[in-house]
């Protein structure tokens, strides 16, 4: 199974989580916070941008395996959910 994005292709076969997420600066620290977490607080902090996280990490590996794909809008990262989940729809 292979995902083609913009930024090129993504085997699927090997995903251990996919995960959304918002890339958020607080007070100059930048971290990655849940679309919900967003939602409740985006008042307080500076929106970066949006995420969709491909994590190919194995259990107990010391580096992370990771692609992600970086959104200016909730939309478009929402549009490419929709896309990737058709590969797992049965």
């Amino acid at each position: 199974m292979t995902y083609k994005s913009k930024d090129g292709d993504i085997n699927l076969s090997k995903i251990t989580r996919l995960y959304p997420a918002a890339v958020i600066d607080m007070q100059g620290e930048v971290a990655e916070m849940s679309l919900e977490w967003i939602e409740d607080n985006e008042n307080k902090v500076k929106l970066l941008h949006f995420v969709l996280v491909f994590d190919f990490t194995l259990r107990d590996a010391k580096e992370r395996d990771r692609k992600i794909l970086v959104f200016k809008t909730k939309d478009e990262l929402f549009e490419c959910m929709r896309e990737v989940s058709q590969f797992f729809d049965d």
